[in-house]
């Protein structure tokens, strides 16, 4: 069966079809509702039926036996002559295997409507499944460009379909602020929008010289995180700090160190890359940025999801530029016994870190988050957060990180590495690997060439999981997670070619239990791949086909920055 991801179990009943019609009913247990109503909107409209309560066709269940056997994201398929029974552990287990369900309908139930002479039939299976990977993740980046409420709600759509189950908003940049913050309005009305914006790598001489921005209120906020969690997809918000972070300084001057620049002068960036211009690390920076994560958390509540208690805050390529240069940072650093610029930084992550502790969440960020970890007086960092952070051998491990914390290792697989020896929790998503901004082929008609090239085998063969970890040092992978970096991708055209193929390749990685990377079946998956086309075709994803991209996804002569050789093992 051509299935993506695979599942762990496919057996069959014999030859034969269970056949869906006009009369087919559809019996919903308790637990069921949602994955019910999807199963209506979604096969009811690709296949005209209604799909009307009552015995005698599909059969919806969570069970027990599921849970204990699979877990709460597992299920099981029957597909016999007379009924569908699927079962799923809990109520994501069910909405996955409807996934599963549905792919078996063939690509016409990928579509809106039914089209002429369509014959719906379900092959004669049982199928048992469950994930690798409690955590399997996409990052969009909404901040270089602006994705309107509804290209989020359809790419929230397309996660669904592959079993992908969190979705990383990063909102925050240089570059543009996307969400509504009611007490600080500036923040949107003037951090959502910039001048001009590059066309291509950041040395591109290129530009469209016409504003670019636009955010979610607090009412599209909400919606996206509902309709997520319709689909079993849990919003972990990022909100950078304290670089990444021109946009909100050019919206609140004060935020900035104005006593090495005329904060007052910038404005929302117009460049790709690292800008220099940070947060000041003043009370009055932390106060301002404890009202946005105020409002944050009541748009992003905590709930039964596994993840929701997630925020994620950055703490990425933060310069030290100017805190190396300003007194008042300076003095700063030595007001709190500090060593340095980076220890300074270390102290900001966990503040954050204890401040979202205290409110019954958990502070994420990428792996830049270990570093800094000493104090002037030659203490561990971590001996002014509760409980310290304790490596395997019990002492107290030097990574400056809040206990509880977690990190996104994106630059490599060090930063994980090191995080899941001290005892933390990892999201594996090395650039070098699942970072799928980075180009798919090395051709000349490849749009806007950046990083290493990453086909879609490559993206098959990644591992989420460093063989340096123990077992048990392995437990503190969560999972993994594909990142969609945006400078070169302008509209959701440009996104789905990025992300897909690839991003199917990605999804089962994260689903399936796969062998060894060597050992992995890329041709049987390329087989499958076959069928799953048609199913993209159908929710009109405009992927890069395997021979290569079609003359309007081309971007001839603008500028990107590819970089020759395969990728580093970092």
């Amino acid at each position: 069966m051509e299935l993506i991801p695979a599942p762990r179990h496919v057996g069959a009943y014999g030859e034969g079809f269970f056949e869906l019609g006009p009369d087919t009913r559809l019996a919903a247990g308790a637990g069921t509702e949602r994955t019910e109503q999807w199963l209506r909107g979604t096969i009811g409209a690709a296949t005209g039926f209604p799909l009307a309560p009552g015995d005698g066709g599909i059969r919806l269940s969570v069970h027990p036996t599921v849970t204990r056997d699979l877990g709460e994201e597992g299920y099981r398929l029957a597909v016999t002559p007379d009924t569908v029974h699927l079962v799923g552990g809990g109520p994501a287990g069910l909405f996955w295997g409807a996934q599963t369900l549905r792919q078996l309908l063939g690509p016409g139930a990928h579509r809106r409507a039914p089209l002429p002479g369509g014959q719906w039939r379900l092959p004669l299976t049982h199928i048992q499944d469950s994930p690798r990977f409690p955590w399997r993740g996409v990052m969009l980046d909404v901040s270089r460009h602006f994705m309107p409420k509804d290209g989020v709600l359809r790419h929230l759509d397309l996660m669904a379909a592959h079993k992908l189950n969190v979705f990383h908003f990063h909102l925050t940049d240089d570059q543009g602020w996307r969400i509504e913050i009611k007490r600080y309005p500036k923040l949107t009305e003037v951090g959502s929008w910039r001048a001009r914006t590059k066309f291509g790598h950041r040395a591109s001489q290129r530009w469209e010289e016409k504003p670019h921005g636009g955010f979610y209120t607090q009412e599209d906020i909400r919606e996206i995180v509902a309709y997520a969690a319709e689909r079993h997809i849990t919003v972990v918000p990022e909100i950078d700090i304290p670089g990444h972070s021109q946009a909100a300084i050019a919206a609140y001057p004060e935020l900035g160190n104005s006593d090495v620049i005329d904060t007052t002068s910038l404005t929302v960036w117009d460049d790709w890359g690292v800008s220099k211009n940070v947060l000041a690390p003043t009370d009055n920076t932390l106060r301002f940025y404890e009202g946005v994560f105020e409002e944050l958390l009541e748009l992003f509540p905590a709930d039964a999801a596994a993840f929701s208690a997630f925020v994620h805050i950055g703490g990425d390529e933060c310069a030290k530029d100017q805190w190396k240069q300003s007194p008042a940072v300076q003095a700063r650093i030595k007001e709190l016994g500090l060593t340095d610029e980076d220890a300074l930084q270390a102290w900001f992550v966990r503040h954050f870190g204890t401040w979202l502790a205290a409110r019954g969440r958990r502070l994420i960020g990428w792996d830049e988050i270990l570093e800094g970890g000493s104090r002037a007086d030659g203490t561990r960092a971590e001996a002014a957060c509760a409980g310290g952070t304790r490596a395997p051998g019990g002492e107290t491990a030097d990574i400056g990180l809040p206990e509880g914390a977690a990190v996104s290792s994106w630059r490599g697989y060090q930063g994980g590495i090191t995080a899941a020896r001290a005892g933390h929790d990892v999201v594996m998503c090395p650039e070098q690997q699942v970072y799928l901004d980075h180009r798919q082929d090395g051709g000349a008609d490849e749009p806007v060439p950046i990083g290493y090239v990453r086909t879609l085998e490559d993206v098959y063969r990644f591992e989420p999981v460093p063989p340096q970890l123990t077992e048990d040092e392995a437990r503190h992978v969560l999972g993994t997670q594909a990142n969609l970096w945006t400078e070169v991708m302008e509209d959701h055209a440009r996104v789905d070619y990025q992300a897909f193929p690839r991003l199917a390749a990605f999804a089962e990685v994260a689903w399936s239990a796969l062998p060894a990377p060597a050992e992995r079946d890329f041709a049987d998956f390329e087989r499958r791949m076959t069928a799953h086309y048609g199913r993209l075709d159908a929710l009109g994803v405009a992927y890069r086909p395997p021979a290569g991209p079609l003359p309007w996804q081309r971007r001839p002569g603008v500028l990107g920055r590819p970089i020759e050789g395969p990728p580093p093992n970092a």
